[in-house]
């Protein structure tokens, strides 16, 4: 079910997986908790985002780990 909010369609944010029906992507939301912000800082931060959505990237990140990381080595190098 957590996979539903999560999309990765190829003309939007390159492709890469992203919140669904945002320009979210999860590998800045990963980037984001791991300097720290915690999930109350990134729903005050994205509105469009919700404690779903979130868990849903989590889910994500843990089951797609080297994909995510691959998208976050490309954003960062750039």
């Amino acid at each position: 079910m957590a996979t539903l909010t999560i999309e990765k369609t190829p003309d939007v944010c390159g492709g890469i997986a992203r919140v669904g029906g945002t320009r979210i992507p999860v590998w800045l939301l990963v980037a984001y908790r791991r300097d720290g912000l915690t999930d109350r800082q990134l729903l005050e931060a994205y509105p469009d985002l919700t404690l779903d959505s979130l868990s849903a990237a989590w889910w994500y990140y843990a089951e797609h780990r080297d994909e995510v990381e691959s998208d976050t080595r490309r954003q960062v190098a750039g």
